[in-house]
């Protein structure tokens, strides 16, 4: 009998659905806004029209599904499977599971989408040939994974990974998490912006006035990075900041797992020409010199398609394992 999974990628503002066969290949893929202002079960009959799109595009049969993986924004609990917030849907305590299930007909395993995307890294993007990695994802947020021996590490209630949320700077800039200095605060693409607005603010010589008009709203990373490659001296003292917590956060990861891998991903990664070398800096500096001797830093392979390539790969479960 054939085998065909079923993966979710669900977003905030899209939802990109996709079937593979047995090795993890695609065979068709869908992709649709998710209109979660409408309310849960609009967004449950967008993932459900986005799954017969996939199984006629593929010409495969719904009794040949095996399992359905979703992967999802926010606190989930993947044995209730319940997403419990997800500010992106205005989703809370929602059971997606039970109300997947009754409308598809297959089995659905829920994960959370930062550790899906690390689990698609280790099984079909950077990490293929590693038992244990840090998936760190640097975007408008940072988010995070952990493979331990091939899975994905949940912790007692399905809360690990939050790394973006580890507190570096105490006397730092407040996260929307609520507390002060976080990674998330003083790394992420948000945080970098910010910086480039305060510098605008404080009208320092900088290129970035020019770039942005004067007008904060415009403030987007890669006009940032474009100022740096360009000479501009604070639009470079931004990703050095930046890059630097980024390598201490990094390194407090090395020190307590001891990792083979670090895949970072994200579009922070854009610039990583820029933020490299400083994260280096931090890196060896805080880091044990044996584990650091021991990581590989690398980029993310899979870009876009992380979120539902590690769907796929939750939904194949032990299957990987074989």
């Amino acid at each position: 009998m054939a085998e065909f999974f079923l993966g979710v990628d669900l977003g905030g503002t899209k939802i990109l659905t996709v079937v593979a066969d047995h090795n993890g290949i695609i065979l068709a893929s869908e992709k649709r806004p998710t209109e979660a202002e409408q309310g849960p079960e609009k967004v449950i009959d967008n993932i459900y029209a986005t799954v017969l799109d996939v199984l006629e595009k593929s010409s495969v049969r719904p009794r040949d599904i095996i399992k359905m993986g979703v992967g999802s924004p926010g606190p989930i609990g993947i044995s209730e499977g319940m997403i419990y917030m997800a500010p992106n849907l205005y989703w809370e305590n929602v059971p997606i599971v039970k109300l997947l299930e009754e409308k598809v007909k297959i089995p659905v395993i829920l994960e959370n989408d930062a550790n899906a995307a690390a689990l698609a890294e280790k099984w079909f993007g950077a990490g293929k040939d590693v038992d244990n990695l840090l998936y760190i994802t640097v975007s408008t947020g940072i988010g995070g994974g952990i493979i331990i021996n091939k899975k994905i590490y949940h912790g007692v209630n399905d809360g690990a990974g939050e790394v973006g949320h580890m507190i570096i700077d105490p006397a730092g800039p407040r996260c929307g998490c609520g507390n002060p200095g976080c990674l998330e605060a003083i790394a992420s693409g948000t945080a970098i912006n910010r910086m480039a607005g305060e510098a605008i603010r404080q009208d320092k010589d900088t290129l970035l006035k020019e770039l942005f008009i004067n007008n904060q709203e415009k403030i987007d990373g890669m006009m940032i990075a474009d100022a740096a490659r360009r000479g501009d001296q604070i639009a470079l003292q931004i990703w050095h900041k930046a890059g630097r917590y980024l390598g201490i956060g990094l390194a407090n990861l090395i020190n307590i797992f001891n990792p083979e891998m670090i895949v970072l991903g994200g579009g922070v990664m854009n610039a990583a020409d820029l933020i490299f070398r400083p994260m280096e800096e931090s890196l060896k500096e805080y880091s044990f010199e044996s584990n650091y001797k021991s990581v590989r830093i690398c980029q993310a392979l899979l870009g876009e398609e992380a979120g539902v390539r590690g769907a796929i790969a939750v939904a194949m479960g032990e299957r990987l394992l074989r």
